[in-house]
Protein backbone atom coordinates (compact mmCIF):
# COMPACT_ATOMS: atom_id res chain seq x y z
CA UNK A 1 0.00 0.00 0.00
CA UNK A 2 1.57 3.71 -1.20
CA UNK A 3 2.29 5.86 2.08
CA UNK A 4 0.08 8.70 2.35
CA UNK A 5 0.87 12.21 3.95
CA UNK A 6 -1.79 13.77 6.08
CA UNK A 7 -1.59 17.34 6.72
CA UNK A 8 -3.53 18.48 9.97
CA UNK A 9 -4.41 21.94 8.90
CA UNK A 10 -5.50 24.55 11.57
CA UNK A 11 -6.70 27.14 9.34
CA UNK A 12 -7.57 26.39 5.61
CA UNK A 13 -8.10 28.93 2.71
CA UNK A 14 -9.44 26.18 0.10
CA UNK A 15 -9.51 28.81 -2.68
CA UNK A 16 -13.19 28.04 -3.18
CA UNK A 17 -15.34 29.35 -0.12
CA UNK A 18 -15.35 32.52 0.82
CA UNK A 19 -14.75 31.18 4.43
CA UNK A 20 -11.61 29.90 5.81
CA UNK A 21 -12.26 26.51 7.57
CA UNK A 22 -10.84 24.98 11.11
CA UNK A 23 -9.43 22.17 11.82
CA UNK A 24 -8.96 19.99 8.83
CA UNK A 25 -6.93 17.40 7.53
CA UNK A 26 -5.70 16.90 4.11
CA UNK A 27 -4.92 13.61 2.80
CA UNK A 28 -2.19 13.70 -0.12
CA UNK A 29 -0.96 10.36 -1.90
CA UNK A 30 1.34 10.65 -4.67
CA UNK A 31 1.09 13.43 -6.57
CA UNK A 32 -3.01 14.18 -5.78
CA UNK A 33 -5.47 15.08 -2.63
CA UNK A 34 -7.14 11.92 -2.15
CA UNK A 35 -9.13 13.60 0.71
CA UNK A 36 -10.34 15.96 2.89
CA UNK A 37 -11.53 16.08 6.29
CA UNK A 38 -12.94 17.73 8.98
CA UNK A 39 -11.08 17.20 12.06
CA UNK A 40 -7.56 15.56 13.01
CA UNK A 41 -7.03 12.97 11.37
CA UNK A 42 -3.93 10.37 11.55
CA UNK A 43 -2.81 7.25 9.26
CA UNK A 44 -1.30 4.46 9.75
CA UNK A 45 2.13 3.08 10.68
CA UNK A 46 3.36 3.56 7.16
CA UNK A 47 1.96 7.21 6.53
CA UNK A 48 3.40 10.75 7.49
CA UNK A 49 1.63 13.20 9.33
CA UNK A 50 2.34 17.20 9.28
CA UNK A 51 2.12 19.11 12.00
CA UNK A 52 0.03 22.42 10.04
CA UNK A 53 -2.10 23.16 13.13
CA UNK A 54 -0.59 26.78 14.18
CA UNK A 55 -0.55 27.36 10.09
CA UNK A 56 -3.05 28.78 7.59
CA UNK A 57 -2.95 26.20 4.79
CA UNK A 58 -4.14 27.14 0.91
CA UNK A 59 -3.68 25.58 -2.51
CA UNK A 60 -0.14 26.41 -4.11
CA UNK A 61 -0.04 30.50 -5.81
CA UNK A 62 -0.25 30.41 -9.55
CA UNK A 63 1.37 34.14 -10.92
CA UNK A 64 0.01 34.21 -14.20
CA UNK A 65 2.37 36.49 -15.50
CA UNK A 66 6.56 36.29 -14.78
CA UNK A 67 9.59 36.22 -17.08
CA UNK A 68 12.04 33.26 -15.15
CA UNK A 69 14.86 34.09 -17.67
CA UNK A 70 15.98 37.05 -16.59
CA UNK A 71 15.71 40.11 -13.70
CA UNK A 72 15.67 43.55 -14.40
CA UNK A 73 19.06 45.34 -13.17
CA UNK A 74 20.29 48.96 -14.83
CA UNK A 75 22.81 46.56 -16.86
CA UNK A 76 20.11 44.50 -18.81
CA UNK A 77 20.80 46.25 -21.73
CA UNK A 78 24.27 45.36 -22.28
CA UNK A 79 23.63 41.65 -21.07
CA UNK A 80 21.50 41.29 -23.91
CA UNK A 81 24.56 41.73 -26.17
CA UNK A 82 26.97 39.78 -23.82
CA UNK A 83 24.96 36.30 -22.10
CA UNK A 84 24.63 33.46 -24.14
CA UNK A 85 21.87 30.57 -23.74
CA UNK A 86 23.46 28.82 -21.14
CA UNK A 87 24.45 31.43 -18.71
CA UNK A 88 20.46 32.66 -19.18
CA UNK A 89 19.40 29.21 -18.22
CA UNK A 90 21.60 29.14 -15.21
CA UNK A 91 20.29 32.19 -13.96
CA UNK A 92 16.67 30.94 -14.79
CA UNK A 93 17.30 28.18 -12.75
CA UNK A 94 17.68 30.17 -9.78
CA UNK A 95 14.90 31.95 -10.21
CA UNK A 96 12.61 29.19 -10.94
CA UNK A 97 13.40 27.93 -7.63
CA UNK A 98 13.04 31.51 -5.40
CA UNK A 99 10.09 31.59 -6.88
CA UNK A 100 8.60 28.23 -6.24
CA UNK A 101 10.14 28.80 -2.46
CA UNK A 102 7.85 31.91 -2.44
CA UNK A 103 5.26 29.46 -2.37
CA UNK A 104 3.89 30.08 -6.33
CA UNK A 105 4.11 26.62 -7.51
CA UNK A 106 2.61 27.45 -10.71
CA UNK A 107 3.45 30.17 -13.69
CA UNK A 108 3.15 31.19 -16.82
CA UNK A 109 6.30 32.34 -18.29
CA UNK A 110 4.95 35.18 -20.98
CA UNK A 111 8.43 35.30 -22.81
CA UNK A 112 12.02 35.29 -23.12
CA UNK A 113 14.49 34.12 -25.76
CA UNK A 114 12.95 30.56 -25.96
CA UNK A 115 15.24 29.03 -22.97
CA UNK A 116 11.77 29.30 -20.57
CA UNK A 117 10.55 26.25 -22.85
CA UNK A 118 14.07 24.11 -21.93
CA UNK A 119 13.61 25.17 -18.18
CA UNK A 120 9.65 23.98 -18.25
CA UNK A 121 10.92 20.87 -19.57
CA UNK A 122 13.80 20.60 -17.01
CA UNK A 123 11.80 21.21 -14.36
CA UNK A 124 8.98 18.35 -15.79
CA UNK A 125 12.19 15.86 -15.42
CA UNK A 126 13.12 16.92 -12.45
CA UNK A 127 16.58 17.89 -13.52
CA UNK A 128 16.10 21.54 -11.23
CA UNK A 129 13.13 22.59 -8.67
CA UNK A 130 10.63 25.50 -9.62
CA UNK A 131 7.08 25.94 -10.18
CA UNK A 132 4.71 23.84 -13.25
CA UNK A 133 5.25 26.08 -15.75
CA UNK A 134 3.23 27.25 -19.20
CA UNK A 135 5.62 28.82 -21.12
CA UNK A 136 5.18 31.70 -24.37
CA UNK A 137 8.33 31.14 -25.47
CA UNK A 138 9.05 34.45 -27.21
CA UNK A 139 6.51 36.68 -27.33
CA UNK A 140 5.10 38.36 -30.60
CA UNK A 141 4.70 42.09 -32.13
CA UNK A 142 5.00 44.06 -34.88
CA UNK A 143 7.85 45.62 -36.41
CA UNK A 144 8.64 48.49 -33.93
CA UNK A 145 6.54 47.01 -31.36
CA UNK A 146 7.54 46.25 -27.71
CA UNK A 147 9.00 42.66 -28.36
CA UNK A 148 10.69 43.59 -31.61
CA UNK A 149 14.47 43.07 -30.28
CA UNK A 150 15.92 45.40 -33.10
CA UNK A 151 14.14 48.60 -31.52
CA UNK A 152 16.40 51.40 -30.86
CA UNK A 153 19.32 49.91 -32.24
CA UNK A 154 21.41 50.54 -35.47
CA UNK A 155 20.72 48.25 -38.21
CA UNK A 156 23.50 46.46 -38.34
CA UNK A 157 23.78 46.01 -34.56
CA UNK A 158 21.60 42.45 -34.94
CA UNK A 159 22.96 39.64 -37.07
CA UNK A 160 19.80 39.66 -39.20
CA UNK A 161 16.11 41.57 -39.61
CA UNK A 162 13.87 39.89 -36.94
CA UNK A 163 11.04 38.10 -38.50
CA UNK A 164 8.06 35.77 -37.33
CA UNK A 165 10.53 33.19 -36.18
CA UNK A 166 12.01 35.72 -33.94
CA UNK A 167 8.04 36.74 -33.05
CA UNK A 168 8.07 39.82 -35.25
CA UNK A 169 5.61 39.49 -37.59
CA UNK A 170 3.27 42.06 -39.73
CA UNK A 171 0.37 40.64 -42.02
CA UNK A 172 -1.68 38.26 -41.55
CA UNK A 173 0.36 35.52 -43.04
CA UNK A 174 3.07 36.70 -40.77
CA UNK A 175 1.34 36.65 -37.40
CA UNK A 176 -0.27 33.64 -38.60
CA UNK A 177 3.48 31.78 -39.37
CA UNK A 178 5.06 33.54 -36.22
CA UNK A 179 1.82 31.56 -34.04
CA UNK A 180 3.08 28.24 -35.51
CA UNK A 181 6.65 28.30 -34.52
CA UNK A 182 6.16 29.36 -31.55
CA UNK A 183 4.36 26.15 -31.06
CA UNK A 184 6.88 24.13 -33.04
CA UNK A 185 9.29 25.45 -30.37
CA UNK A 186 7.02 24.24 -28.02
CA UNK A 187 4.96 26.83 -26.09
CA UNK A 188 1.71 25.98 -24.42
CA UNK A 189 0.52 29.87 -24.68
CA UNK A 190 0.83 32.96 -27.16
CA UNK A 191 1.85 36.22 -25.79
CA UNK A 192 1.46 39.16 -28.00
CA UNK A 193 1.75 43.06 -27.96
CA UNK A 194 -0.69 45.14 -29.16
CA UNK A 195 1.20 48.72 -28.02
CA UNK A 196 4.08 49.45 -26.97
CA UNK A 197 5.94 49.25 -23.67
CA UNK A 198 8.26 50.76 -20.69
CA UNK A 199 11.56 48.69 -20.99
CA UNK A 200 12.01 48.65 -24.74
CA UNK A 201 13.79 52.07 -26.19
CA UNK A 202 10.89 52.82 -28.10
CA UNK A 203 9.42 56.91 -27.27
CA UNK A 204 5.75 55.72 -27.08
CA UNK A 205 4.76 53.05 -24.53
CA UNK A 206 1.12 53.59 -24.97
CA UNK A 207 0.38 53.29 -29.13
CA UNK A 208 -1.48 50.64 -30.67
CA UNK A 209 0.95 48.33 -32.52
CA UNK A 210 -1.62 45.55 -33.88
CA UNK A 211 -4.51 45.91 -35.86
CA UNK A 212 -7.72 44.10 -35.13
CA UNK A 213 -7.33 42.00 -38.70
CA UNK A 214 -3.62 41.02 -37.01
CA UNK A 215 -5.07 39.95 -33.97
CA UNK A 216 -7.97 37.62 -34.87
CA UNK A 217 -4.94 36.09 -37.27
CA UNK A 218 -3.26 35.22 -33.91
CA UNK A 219 -5.80 34.30 -32.26
CA UNK A 220 -7.46 31.87 -34.69
CA UNK A 221 -4.22 29.77 -35.22
CA UNK A 222 -3.37 29.34 -32.09
CA UNK A 223 -7.15 28.49 -31.39
CA UNK A 224 -6.38 25.60 -33.61
CA UNK A 225 -2.90 24.69 -32.16
CA UNK A 226 -5.04 24.30 -28.59
CA UNK A 227 -3.37 27.92 -26.95
CA UNK A 228 -4.87 30.66 -25.40
CA UNK A 229 -3.42 34.19 -26.19
CA UNK A 230 -2.07 36.65 -23.33
CA UNK A 231 -1.71 40.25 -24.70
CA UNK A 232 0.76 42.86 -23.28
CA UNK A 233 -1.25 46.24 -23.54
CA UNK A 234 -0.94 49.44 -22.27
CA UNK A 235 -3.14 52.25 -24.28
CA UNK A 236 -6.72 52.26 -24.55
CA UNK A 237 -7.08 52.08 -28.42
CA UNK A 238 -4.47 48.36 -28.60
CA UNK A 239 -6.38 47.10 -25.56
CA UNK A 240 -9.67 47.20 -27.55
CA UNK A 241 -8.19 46.02 -30.87
CA UNK A 242 -6.70 43.10 -28.63
CA UNK A 243 -10.70 42.63 -27.32
CA UNK A 244 -12.18 42.65 -30.15
CA UNK A 245 -9.53 40.62 -31.83
CA UNK A 246 -10.27 37.44 -29.00
CA UNK A 247 -7.73 37.69 -26.58
CA UNK A 248 -8.41 35.76 -23.50
CA UNK A 249 -6.38 38.28 -21.19
CA UNK A 250 -5.24 41.87 -21.11
CA UNK A 251 -1.33 42.16 -19.14
CA UNK A 252 -1.36 45.04 -17.17
CA UNK A 253 -4.13 47.51 -18.81
CA UNK A 254 -2.63 50.94 -17.83
CA UNK A 255 -4.70 53.28 -19.61
CA UNK A 256 -7.88 50.96 -19.85
CA UNK A 257 -11.02 53.85 -20.49
CA UNK A 258 -14.41 52.69 -19.43
CA UNK A 259 -15.04 50.95 -22.75
CA UNK A 260 -12.46 48.78 -22.74
CA UNK A 261 -13.70 48.28 -19.08
CA UNK A 262 -17.47 47.46 -21.08
CA UNK A 263 -15.71 45.26 -23.66
CA UNK A 264 -13.93 43.06 -21.39
CA UNK A 265 -17.32 42.30 -19.05
CA UNK A 266 -18.81 41.84 -22.48
CA UNK A 267 -16.03 39.64 -23.65
CA UNK A 268 -15.10 37.63 -20.43
CA UNK A 269 -11.75 38.72 -20.90
CA UNK A 270 -9.90 38.33 -17.73
CA UNK A 271 -7.20 41.26 -16.60
CA UNK A 272 -3.72 40.48 -15.21
CA UNK A 273 -2.75 43.93 -13.36
CA UNK A 274 0.95 43.10 -12.79
CA UNK A 275 0.93 46.17 -10.14
CA UNK A 276 4.68 45.20 -8.87
CA UNK A 277 5.77 45.54 -11.68
CA UNK A 278 4.55 48.88 -12.43
CA UNK A 279 5.58 49.85 -9.03
CA UNK A 280 9.10 48.56 -9.14
CA UNK A 281 9.53 50.44 -12.28
CA UNK A 282 8.03 53.72 -10.94
CA UNK A 283 10.65 53.93 -7.90
CA UNK A 284 13.22 52.54 -10.08
CA UNK A 285 12.57 55.62 -12.43
CA UNK A 286 13.39 57.92 -9.68
CA UNK A 287 16.92 56.54 -9.33
CA UNK A 288 19.61 58.76 -11.28
CA UNK A 289 20.63 56.20 -14.36
CA UNK A 290 19.14 53.28 -13.41
CA UNK A 291 17.39 53.25 -16.61
CA UNK A 292 18.13 55.00 -20.28
CA UNK A 293 16.04 58.32 -20.40
CA UNK A 294 13.26 57.23 -22.81
CA UNK A 295 12.39 54.24 -20.21
CA UNK A 296 13.02 56.51 -17.43
CA UNK A 297 9.97 58.90 -18.83
CA UNK A 298 7.62 56.00 -19.55
CA UNK A 299 8.23 53.94 -16.32
CA UNK A 300 7.34 57.58 -13.90
CA UNK A 301 3.93 57.52 -16.22
CA UNK A 302 3.29 53.94 -15.74
CA UNK A 303 3.96 53.35 -12.39
CA UNK A 304 1.34 55.65 -10.19
CA UNK A 305 -1.11 55.03 -13.12
CA UNK A 306 -1.75 50.81 -13.04
CA UNK A 307 -2.81 50.55 -9.41
CA UNK A 308 -5.84 53.36 -9.82
CA UNK A 309 -6.62 51.35 -12.87
CA UNK A 310 -7.06 48.17 -11.10
CA UNK A 311 -8.79 49.59 -8.53
CA UNK A 312 -11.46 51.22 -11.10
CA UNK A 313 -11.48 47.60 -13.05
CA UNK A 314 -12.00 45.65 -9.86
CA UNK A 315 -15.32 47.68 -8.96
CA UNK A 316 -16.35 46.94 -12.32
CA UNK A 317 -16.32 43.60 -11.52
CA UNK A 318 -13.44 42.96 -14.48
CA UNK A 319 -12.48 39.18 -14.36
CA UNK A 320 -9.34 39.29 -12.47
CA UNK A 321 -6.08 36.83 -12.10
CA UNK A 322 -3.03 37.44 -10.20
CA UNK A 323 -0.01 38.24 -12.20
CA UNK A 324 3.36 40.24 -11.11
CA UNK A 325 5.53 40.57 -14.32
CA UNK A 326 8.64 39.25 -12.20
CA UNK A 327 11.61 39.65 -12.83
CA UNK A 328 10.85 43.43 -13.94
CA UNK A 329 11.12 43.34 -9.83
CA UNK A 330 13.88 40.74 -7.94
CA UNK A 331 12.00 36.92 -8.26
CA UNK A 332 10.90 35.64 -4.99
CA UNK A 333 9.23 39.06 -3.99
CA UNK A 334 5.78 38.09 -5.85
CA UNK A 335 4.30 38.05 -2.85
CA UNK A 336 4.03 41.66 -3.01
CA UNK A 337 1.03 42.36 -5.47
CA UNK A 338 -1.28 41.04 -2.85
CA UNK A 339 -0.67 43.75 -0.73
CA UNK A 340 -0.85 46.04 -3.24
CA UNK A 341 -4.31 44.57 -5.02
CA UNK A 342 -5.55 45.42 -1.38
CA UNK A 343 -3.94 48.08 -0.87
CA UNK A 344 -6.26 49.19 -4.00
CA UNK A 345 -9.84 47.73 -2.76
CA UNK A 346 -9.79 44.04 -2.96
CA UNK A 347 -10.31 42.14 -0.06
CA UNK A 348 -7.60 39.43 1.05
CA UNK A 349 -10.28 36.68 0.11
CA UNK A 350 -10.33 37.77 -3.37
CA UNK A 351 -6.62 37.99 -3.93
CA UNK A 352 -6.32 34.53 -2.31
CA UNK A 353 -9.09 33.89 -4.60
CA UNK A 354 -7.14 35.58 -7.55
CA UNK A 355 -3.93 34.06 -7.12
CA UNK A 356 -5.25 30.49 -6.86
CA UNK A 357 -8.78 29.66 -8.51
CA UNK A 358 -9.48 31.97 -10.71
CA UNK A 359 -5.87 31.64 -11.80
CA UNK A 360 -6.11 28.34 -12.65
CA UNK A 361 -9.61 29.09 -14.94
CA UNK A 362 -7.21 31.78 -16.74
CA UNK A 363 -4.57 29.28 -17.97
CA UNK A 364 -7.29 26.20 -18.49
CA UNK A 365 -6.31 24.05 -15.57
CA UNK A 366 -8.84 24.38 -13.30
CA UNK A 367 -9.86 20.60 -12.95
CA UNK A 368 -5.92 20.30 -11.82
CA UNK A 369 -5.22 22.96 -9.80
CA UNK A 370 -6.11 26.33 -7.43
CA UNK A 371 -8.04 24.70 -4.80
CA UNK A 372 -7.68 22.04 -2.10
CA UNK A 373 -10.33 20.14 -3.13
CA UNK A 374 -9.88 15.89 -3.53
CA UNK A 375 -8.71 14.64 -7.28
CA UNK A 376 -6.33 17.71 -7.62
CA UNK A 377 -3.10 18.35 -7.84
CA UNK A 378 -1.14 18.23 -4.35
CA UNK A 379 -0.04 22.21 -4.39
CA UNK A 380 -0.43 23.19 -1.05
CA UNK A 381 1.57 25.72 0.74
CA UNK A 382 0.74 27.60 4.81
CA UNK A 383 2.47 30.49 6.22
CA UNK A 384 2.45 31.62 9.90
CA UNK A 385 -1.13 33.70 11.06
CA UNK A 386 -4.07 34.68 9.72
CA UNK A 387 -3.59 36.48 5.88
CA UNK A 388 -6.77 37.55 5.88
CA UNK A 389 -6.01 40.08 9.03
CA UNK A 390 -2.46 40.77 7.99
CA UNK A 391 -2.07 40.37 4.40
CA UNK A 392 2.06 40.60 4.94
CA UNK A 393 2.14 37.09 6.54
CA UNK A 394 1.78 35.68 2.47
CA UNK A 395 5.30 37.14 2.26
CA UNK A 396 6.82 34.35 4.95
CA UNK A 397 6.18 31.11 3.42
CA UNK A 398 6.01 28.13 6.41
CA UNK A 399 5.48 25.18 4.59
CA UNK A 400 5.54 24.27 0.43
CA UNK A 401 4.48 20.88 -1.07
CA UNK A 402 4.36 20.66 -4.76
CA UNK A 403 2.71 17.73 -6.74
CA UNK A 404 2.87 15.85 -2.93
CA UNK A 405 6.69 16.62 -2.91
CA UNK A 406 7.33 18.74 0.41
CA UNK A 407 9.86 21.28 -0.55
CA UNK A 408 10.07 23.22 2.68
CA UNK A 409 8.46 22.65 6.03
Amino acid sequence: MAQKTYLQCGRLIDGVSDKEHTSVTIIVEGKKIIGVKDGYVSGGATDSTIDLKNKTVMPGFIDCHVHLESQYSKTSFADGFREKDADIAFQAAVYAKRTLMAGFTTVRDLGGSGVNISLRNAINQGLTDGPNMLTAGKAISATGGHMDPSVGLREDAMRKTPGPEEGVADGRDECIKAVRYQFKAGANVIKIASTGGVLDLSTEGSGAEFSIDEIKAIVETAKDYGMKVACHAHGAEGIRRAILGGVTSIEHGTFMDDEDIELMKKYNVWYVPTLTAGRSVGDSANIPGYFPPVVAAKAKQVGPTIQKTFAKAYKAGVKIAFGTDAGVYPHGKNYLEFQFMTEAGMPAMEAIKAATINAADLLGIKNERGSVETGKVADIIAVEGNPLQDITTLGRMAFIMKEGKVYKK
